[in-house]
């Protein structure tokens, strides 16, 4: 995991306008609606799956309120019923490792939408399977060096005892890494002890990363993730490209 890359994505995602991030609270807020859904309770301590949601709600600055208000709205009304997680896989410009968790209601919408995104941009949409090898599933804490008040020794001591896996630290960031399990547990340890993260979610973690060097290639790999993170239907992309 290279914490460069991990920092420029999540720089440029804080640095959206107020528009783009209105599409981030609504797209979090499906995935928490779903959530309680598929975890058949709106009370985080018996969801793990809500648990998480709300973790990465507040690293993104979602209000507490409207947490709290689309469960309610959730367990009550049951609005996310008709939405599917469908996952695509595919190769950007470059032979770059593609994944694109998407949460929908009209499935051949988004698959010709999420075709037509690789398609227009040097890319090739795969069959299911054909990049998720190069992936593993791991909780990802990310902590600002900026916005921190421990220095990188108390932090990787915090984080293993509250037991973690992994600890990495950068010119700019700390990167705690959690078996899926076990991130809600030790993102609440370090809550507890008054750590902020910049990003807290379970991801998938490419085994390796690769660059890409042409021009062409590099800004349209950037058009297709910018076209696939403005697809109302997309929750998360995946990917192995080391951005500079």
């Amino acid at each position: 995991m290279s914490g460069h890359n991990k920092w420029s994505t999540i720089k440029q995602k804080k640095g959206k306008n107020d528009a783009a991030r209105a599409k981030v609270f609504t797209k979090i807020g499906r995935e928490l609606a779903v959530a309680v859904r598929d975890g058949g309770s709106a009370d985080p301590s018996v969801n793990s799956k809500l648990r998480d949601c709300i973790a990465k709600a507040k690293a993104n600055n979602v209000p507490n309120d409207n947490i709290e208000r689309i469960i309610k709205k959730a367990s009550g009304e049951g609005n996310a019923n008709n939405y599917e997680a469908i996952t695509y896989e595919g190769y950007g410009p470059g032979g770059i490792a593609v994944i694109v968790e998407t949460l929908t209601d009209n499935k051949n919408r988004t698959a010709a939408d999420v075709r037509h995104a690789f398609d227009k941009n040097g890319g090739n949409m795969g069959a299911p399977g054909c990049v998720t090898f190069m992936f593993e599933q791991k909780g990802v804490l990310v902590v600002d060096r900026e916005e921190c008040d421990f220095d990188e020794d108390k932090v990787m001591e915090d984080a293993l005892e509250a037991g973690a896996a992994d600890f990495q630290a950068d010119d700019d960031v700390f990167e705690i890494f959690t078996e899926p399990d076990d991130f809600s547990g030790v993102n609440d340890d370090l809550s507890g002890k008054g750590y902020t993260f910049a990003s807290a979610e379970v991801e998938m973690v490419p085994s390796t990363y690769s660059k890409l060097s042409d021009e062409e290639q590099l800004t349209k790999m950037q058009k297709l993730l910018d076209m696939l993170e403005d697809n109302d239907d997309v929750q998360n992309v995946w990917h192995n490209w080391e951005m500079d």
